[in-house]
């Protein structure tokens, strides 16, 4: 049998947009003698929680049988993620959207009943135990997975270092062009993030 290989990463993403003031005799002529530069930094991170975002839809003709199929379903769902550990805390209902559909032939507008969506989030703390949460919940009656993101609980320490190697890669990069150009620095002019996000992924085969 072959084995799956699953894959789990996560990271956070910074960039920094720098303007260093190049050293010069001339104080009127500072104006002229900037450098811009961005420092940017990729920080890989091991998740310590993932979140599972999972839909639930039904249809039928009757609009009161759709949404009690829908209720059904989703209760199985949720009771998988309590019998999975899960506390009520980490089990969120995100949204519950109702809708007629309706097909048409040309010339006349064809009903073809009500579709009622539902989605739940659990974010587990235990990613070892990911794949049995996972294989449960479609089992129980989840039919879509809208998400897997895996994180960790760290953030603010995780970013604070993605900056420091943002600014520390924009300090470098601006000192060796000055250096290029015959100069060095005299300081900072302006330092803006430009842009920082969080990302993870999952697959396998």
């Amino acid at each position: 049998m072959r084995r799956r290989l699953l894959l789990r990463t996560a990271g956070l993403s910074f960039a920094l947009f720098v303007v260093a003031l190049l050293a010069t005799p001339n104080a009127h002529a500072q104006e002229d003698r900037r450098i811009t530069v961005t420092g940017e930094a990729d920080v890989r991170v091991v998740p310590d929680e993932v979140v599972l975002t999972l839909g639930v839809e039904t249809d039928d003709l009757d609009l009161a049988a759709a949404k009690a199929q829908n209720d059904e379903r989703m209760s199985r769902v949720i009771a998988a993620g309590r019998d999975a550990g899960l506390p009520d805390n980490l089990i969120r209902t995100d949204y519950l959207g109702i809708e007629p559909r309706y097909d048409y032939d040309g010339r006349e507008r064809i009903f073809l009943g009500y579709w009622v969506q539902k989605s739940v989030s659990l974010t587990l703390r235990d990613i070892d135990a990911f794949e049995d949460l996972l294989s449960a919940v479609l089992e129980a009656g989840a039919n879509y997975v809208h998400g897997i993101q895996f994180r960790t609980t760290e953030l603010r320490l995780h970013r604070d270092r993605a900056r420091s190697l943002a600014l520390e890669a924009a300090r470098e990069k601006a000192e060796m062009m000055a250096a290029e150009l015959g100069h060095t620095l005299a300081g900072t002019v302006l330092i803006r993030e430009d842009r920082s996000g969080w990302w993870s992924s999952y697959g396998g085969w």
